[in-house]
């Protein structure tokens, strides 16, 4: 995340726009305190709204679990899997202490 100071943002825009144009998400401060949240706009607020874009993007940057998606979407994860598979996004559901029981059966 990229910040912006708001004396920073007066003298030279651009450097807002450009950072949203990479779709970049902006801290904006003042005095070195956070003041706000530059977000780009796409479509995909349009379709899923702020939250739901902003949580799928954390989830798709690996920032969030499928879990913590699907709990803070108040989803099951089963749901929260065919959101993503409807937007083209890959998941994998798994157990790893399940993994790590079958791997030592190996070993």
């Amino acid at each position: 995340m990229q910040t912006i100071g708001i004396r920073d943002l007066q003298t030279n825009p651009a450097t807002l726009t450009k950072a949203l144009e990479s779709k970049q998400y902006t801290m904006i401060t003042k005095r070195s305190t956070p003041i706000g949240i530059a977000v780009s706009f796409d479509d995909d607020i349009l379709a899923n709204g702020l939250k739901t874009s902003l949580l799928i993007d954390g989830y798709k940057s690996g920032n969030i679990s499928l879990g913590q998606l699907a709990k803070n979407l108040n989803i099951s994860k089963q749901k929260a899997m065919h959101l993503l598979d409807m937007m083209g996004i890959d998941c994998i559901e798994y157990d790893f202490k399940d993994d790590m029981q079958t791997l030592s059966k190996f070993l």
